[in-house]
């Protein structure tokens, strides 16, 4: 556990963090953007750990800032930090009931993306005098589209789950209460690979969709494969398949 505002949970090579404020539909405050900082560097920090999943308490998964708390200009640093720099490690979002405004942004931050049916999804910021600045008018263009992206920004409206799907940004949408469970699993999917393997696979990935071109791809990839392929793991795996055994990793 980090602090009572973030919770985590391991299970075997997964790191589960719940945002725990659900008094407060897990907003944003400066514990809660402490806590989750604390729970990434966990997840970027431990060998034994392979891959991450995101939710919230409560049927919840973020309602974005708290309001409140901005008013009294606490420090929600750690939550921008976040939103900036994500995980090292494949971090999946399981979303129920909301991912708003920040909420949202902090979903778009998550490699991949599960939600429930009916949850909503969206930037409410201009309703209450901001705009989504902390990656979402950013990163919604590449999510769903230019003019969905524009419809969301400059109208507050959200879209549901079924939509986000149908648009790209969710991986599956769950029966209600079924989203951790499927991100989980998604998770152990991903978990049951070579570690190192993966955040190399995810680095590449996400330059890539950022616009690096293909020398300079190439260039990063260069770096990425002398470490992954000169690494214990690169041994063992092709050693389990020759013995027919389930290889033990060591993300080294």
């Amino acid at each position: 556990m980090t602090n009572d505002a973030v919770l985590t949970e391991q299970r075997d090579r997964v790191l589960i963090i719940t945002l725990n404020r659900p008094e407060a539909r897990n907003a944003i405050n400066a514990d809660l953007a402490n806590g989750l900082m604390a729970a990434i560097g966990q997840l970027n920090d431990d060998p034994g750990l392979t891959a991450g999943v995101l939710t919230g308490a409560g049927g919840y998964f973020c309602s974005g800032m708290d309001l409140k708390a901005f008013l009294k200009g606490e420090d929600i640093s750690g939550f921008m930090n976040f939103v900036k720099q994500g995980a090292e490690k494949p971090l999946i979002g399981a979303v129920e009931g909301f991912a708003i405004a920040g909420g949202l942004e902090m979903a778009l931050t998550c490699d991949l993306l599960v939600a429930a049916t009916g949850a909503k999804l969206g930037i409410r910021e201009v309703k209450v005098g901001l705009f989504a600045a902390a990656g979402g008018v950013l990163r919604l263009p590449s999510r769903v589209g230019h003019a969905k992206a524009m419809e969301m920004a400059i109208t507050g409206d959200p879209i549901l789950a079924e939509e986000a799907l149908q648009r790209g940004m969710l991986t599956e949408v769950t029966e209600t209460g079924a989203a951790v469970d499927a991100a989980i699993a998604l998770a152990e999917r991903v978990a049951a690979n070579a570690p190192l393997a993966v955040a190399a696979s995810k680095q590449l990935i996400n330059a890539a969709s950022q616009g690096y071109d293909e020398a300079e791809l190439w260039e990063l990839q260069k770096g990425l494969e002398k470490k992954v392929f000169s690494s214990a793991d690169a041994k063992e795996g092709p050693r389990a398949f020759a013995e027919k055994r389930s290889p033990n990793w060591t993300g080294a």
